[in-house]
């Protein structure tokens, strides 16, 4: 066996080291193959991608510039629509035979032709007799006048009394004002009088014709500009004038002494470029054509390629980017395949320690949070607790005060009880069942009003509030009256209307009275010390909410304690705790409503709001 493995001559193992430096030398030229494709590719898209770019920004130019010059044009016809019915209704106005006929008539035909144009916006409008002498105009008032002026060489008027009718595009001879003349023949009886003018003026169309992108012509039929949002280029010829035409001009006056000059534009099909030493010089424009209002005319706009060309170009810059941004995306991807194959184990593994040590992380919060929360509502079962307590001292603090008063309230039944017995004990003697019936009968109703009043206090003096979370005004305001004593109810002035009495609303009957008596309190307190004193309560329906307004006219509450008066332990009075009003205000709250005080000119007034039940 060993005879058969003979060893390679020293030249056998060349041919693989040839065949890989063969390989390593034709990578050159297949990098730079593939960079002269990728190249050639980049300027074919880019071509074509300004040819895109280029098209799509001729075809949105050409919207634009259609839809701005169909609208412009049905604008100014609009415009003249509105002019044009003016000469015809005036031919028929009753005065202007008789303002051709004499002096008084005409200055009468003046203030009317003034008001209709100030009324219909025209620039002027005036009357010119049969020998071409204007009779009355509008502004007959101003320093331009033209009453006296002469008018029978304008083309306008001799049209007008050749035909009937005429229109004329001119600028004025005496206002120097450009404007479309529209002109009626005045016939009576078959006879030609004059002619009637109206003078059209485009300075706020052509404001409005300003506010659109690029810039608008309206032309007559031989090509001169007569309407423009560029005041420069008025009256410029876009085409030669023939002699004929321009000696017209130059004898009518129709655009001034001077004759119309070219516009400096060169128009191209739909292509347009403006040459002028200001800041369009050199802009390409796309032009639209239609049809003028204006006899033979069009209506032209010329819209600026520019804009539609950058946003087109960055459209396609957008999209080329966009493309060369995936193409990218996905070579990444493909070269982070393997790499994210031999991540994943590592990551696997990160992952799950990572959630170990997470989880027991988040049990440990939760434990944490668990205790947290506990020991939350225990401090808010305390804190409930000790608002209750206030509550409960503020009550029987209360309690207290009224207790005098209520005592009086029953001395009085008990003796009248007492009265009644012995009268009955005596009636019974004299066999008078019928009156000792009747002093019982009292003494029942007396027993009753006691226990009235002793039911009232033991349900005052509580600890807890009933289960009941609704209660009516009424029942409100009678448990309010049973605790207040006698002579706090000879201050009081109660004002409720009977409908309100049965309106429900949300509250515990007796912590809704708390706070009504703890009002009340303070308000006897506070008039203790005047010569007249007064407590009012009126009772409010705001459809939601009702209020219970308690005011006196006491000496109200000092400045300093305005802004802290709903605060636990501050108070104005030597003796007072503090306590009654910050209760008073939680138990509002409690049920939706709230309890504040309001400014008034004299005493102090506490509004108490209550939900709708």
């Amino acid at each position: 066996m060993t005879g058969t493995i003979a060893p390679l001559p020293a030249g056998r193992p060349l041919p693989a080291l040839v065949v890989r430096k063969s390989t390593h030398r034709s990578a050159p030229r297949r990098l730079l193959a593939a960079v002269a494709g990728a190249a050639i590719v980049v300027a074919v898209l880019v071509w074509a991608g300004l040819r895109w770019s280029d098209d799509q920004a001729a075809a949105v130019a050409d919207d634009l510039a259609s839809a701005a010059a169909t609208g412009h044009a049905n604008l100014l016809a609009s415009e003249l629509g509105k002019f044009r019915l003016l000469p015809l209704v005036l031919a028929e106005y009753p005065e202007l035979a008789a303002a051709f006929r004499g002096e008084p008539a005409a200055r009468r035909l003046d203030r009317d032709l003034e008001l209709l144009a100030d009324r219909t916006g025209a620039a002027v409008i005036y009357a010119v007799d049969a020998s071409g002498r204007t009779v009355s105009a509008s502004n007959w008032r101003r320093p331009t006048s033209f009453v006296g002026q002469r008018y029978g060489f304008r083309p306008y008027f001799i049209d007008a009394m050749q035909r009937g009718a005429a229109e004329l595009f001119a600028l004025g001879t005496v206002s120097g004002r450009p404007g479309l003349y529209l002109a009626r023949r005045i016939e009576r009886q078959g006879r030609a009088l004059g002619v009637i003018v109206v003078k059209v003026e485009f300075d706020r169309l052509e404001a409005s014709w300003r506010r659109t992108p690029g810039f608008t012509l309206a032309m007559d039929a031989d090509g001169i500009v007569l309407a423009t949002s560029r005041p420069g280029w008025r009256f410029a010829a876009l085409v030669p004038l023939s002699t004929r035409r321009l000696a017209d001009t130059r004898r009518t006056l129709q655009f001034g002494p001077a004759p119309p000059r070219r516009a400096p534009v060169t128009i191209a099909g739909r292509s347009a470029q403006v040459q002028e030493p200001a800041a369009m010089d050199g802009t390409v424009f796309r032009v639209a054509r239609t049809a003028s209002p204006l006899a033979g005319g069009v209506v032209l706009h010329f819209t600026p390629l520019a804009p539609a060309a950058l946003a087109a170009r960055s459209q396609a810059l957008l999209v080329g980017l966009a493309a060369l941004l995936v193409l990218a995306i996905a070579g990444a991807l493909a070269l982070r395949s393997v790499e994210r194959r031999r991540l994943q184990v590592a990551a696997r593994e990160e992952l799950e320690r990572t959630v170990a040590e997470r989880t027991a992380e988040l049990r440990e919060s939760n434990t944490r949070l668990g205790r947290e929360s506990e020991e939350r509502l225990a401090a808010d079962r305390r804190y409930r607790a000790a608002r209750e307590e206030l509550a409960q001292a503020s009550r029987l603090g209360s309690l207290g005060q009224i207790t005098a008063g209520v005592a009086h309230e029953i001395s009085q039944p008990i003796a009248a009880i007492r009265a009644y017995a012995e009268n009955g004990l005596a009636f019974l003697d004299r066999a008078s069942t019928g009156r000792a019936r009747d002093n019982f009968d009292r003494i029942v109703g007396l027993t009753e009003r006691v226990g009235v009043i002793t039911g009232e206090l033991r349900a005052f003096a509580r600890r807890r509030p009933g289960e009941d979370t609704t209660t009516t005004v009424g029942r409100v305001l009678d448990g309010m009256l049973l605790l207040t004593p006698e002579r706090t109810r000879a201050l009081l002035r109660l004002r409720v209307d009977d409908t309100l009495r049965d309106v429900a609303v949300v509250g515990d009957r007796i912590r809704l009275e708390q706070v009504l008596v703890n009002l009340l309190t303070n308000a006897a307190d506070a008039a203790a010390d005047i010569t007249s004193p007064v407590i009012a309560i009126d009772v409010d329906d705001l459809v939601d909410r009702v209020t219970i307004r308690v005011r006196d006219n006491g000496p109200g509450v000092v400045a300093a304690l305005r802004e802290s008066l709903f605060e636990p332990f501050v108070t104005g009075r030597a003796d007072g705790l503090g306590l009654g009003l910050p209760i008073a205000r939680e138990i509002a709250r409690d049920y939706g409503g709230d309890l504040v005080m309001v400014d008034v000119p004299e005493g102090a007034e506490f509004v108490l709001m209550l939900t709708r039940a």
